[in-house]
């Protein structure tokens, strides 16, 4: 079957494929990329010294923030000092943020490439 090599998707025509476009649209308005977000999530654990005499050998272990996020597949956790953390976490938000951004827009193109290709292929008869 032959299909034309210049596809326009985004030619979709409806009322739901002008809201998709209008929220798409919307949304990359609203971004660019913050040069400073970060990836990840930040959280606090409690973890245990290992000194028998501590405090935390009886107790849930002293606090411990840590960024965990991924690269090139791979996990990786820092530890971020105490002091650091007011400054962290906004950084971490505006990379949520993004990321989320940036999930509504390909969903927004996908949809609107199924809406095309069902308006662009031509119609069977139903056989009886």
């Amino acid at each position: 079957m032959y299909y034309n090599t210049q596809v326009k998707w985004y030619d979709a025509k409806s009322d739901a494929a002008a809201r998709l476009r209008q929220r798409k649209h919307a949304v990359l308005r609203r971004f660019q990329i913050p040069p400073d977000a970060l990836p990840g999530s930040l959280a606090l654990t409690h973890r245990r010294c290992g000194t028998p005499t501590c405090r935390c050998a009886k107790g849930e272990g002293h606090p411990l923030w840590s960024l965990t996020f991924m690269v090139d597949g791979k996990k990786r956790v820092e530890r971020i000092p105490d002091e650091w953390v007011e400054q962290i976490r906004p950084l971490v938000e505006q990379g949520r943020e993004f990321k989320d951004a940036v999930a509504e827009v390909f969903a927004a193109n996908a949809q609107l490439l199924a809406l095309w290709r069902r308006q662009s292929t031509p119609k069977r008869p139903r056989k009886r």
